[in-house]
């Protein structure tokens, strides 16, 4: 709506729209191989299919916000003359970047990903991606909100919803120092039940992650920083754990 009363004060240049709805450009989700949703994608523009978009195998490309990205991007390249059949081509192999669903290792058929997502939106938006992948696979959700507004609690009601997806959440806070939350995070996720549990000590959050791990789960570790080397913490664990 914001955009809307913009450019109705004034536009002099070709209007395309994007996304859902009625735009000149949409898209709609193509199952893949196993069976499952959310990466590989149809173009339509003008309601009439005119690419498909096929992410290369293990791209960590995902989620629906990827898919506008790229639908964007083929839409832009139209008006500079590419066909959407050759930026489709160009996206298929698109490597994506570090610490977007990136998988850092595998042990025992348990999978470990990085990922920066660091406040509700991004969080749900990544699992979301995470589970049209896998399917009914559980998806241990290990997060740390340390971003500066997550810090100060500016969004921490909207965790639990952002995280209702997951089949386990373990939550990370620091008690002191500069990475310290200013508020209560057990406090916070407790909309979530059982399932969700919140950590001061890095070690003890490790120990609990791995002893719920069983083959086949996939371990999604969510942050803007370092996390303390959390994910080869949890590896190096799994590895101790299940030789």
């Amino acid at each position: 709506e914001s955009l809307d009363r913009v450019i109705e004060r004034g536009l002099w240049s070709p209007l395309e729209r994007f996304g859902f709805g009625d735009c000149d450009w949409s898209f709609e989700d193509l199952e893949n191989a196993d069976g499952k949703g959310g990466a590989d994608f149809s173009v339509l523009y003008q309601g009439k299919k005119c690419a498909e978009v096929h992410w290369a195998r293990h791209s960590g490309v995902m989620g629906v916000h990827n898919q506008l990205n790229a639908l964007a991007a083929i839409a832009a390249a139209h008006h500079i003359g590419i066909t959407p059949e050759e930026s489709a081509l160009a996206l298929a192999e698109f490597k994506n970047v570090k610490r977007r669903l990136e998988l850092i290792g595998e042990k025992n058929r348990i999978s470990v990903y990085d990922d920066f997502a660091h406040h509700p939106t991004a969080i749900a938006t990544t699992i979301d991606g995470l589970r049209k992948q896998i399917g009914q696979a559980r998806i241990l959700a290990v997060l740390e909100p340390r971003s500066n507004t997550m810090k100060l609690g500016v969004m921490k009601s909207q965790l639990p919803d952002s995280l209702n997806q997951a089949d386990l959440v373990f939550a990370y806070g620091a008690v002191s120092g500069k990475d310290a939350l200013g508020w209560d995070l057990q406090e916070a996720i407790a909309p979530l039940g059982s399932k969700a549990k919140s950590f001061h000590d890095l070690g003890r959050l490790v120990e609990a992650v791995c002893n719920e791990a069983k083959p086949h789960d996939h371990v999604l570790v969510m942050s803007n920083g370092g996390f303390g080397g959390v994910h080869q913490k949890i590896l190096a664990r799994l590895e101790h754990l299940h030789p």
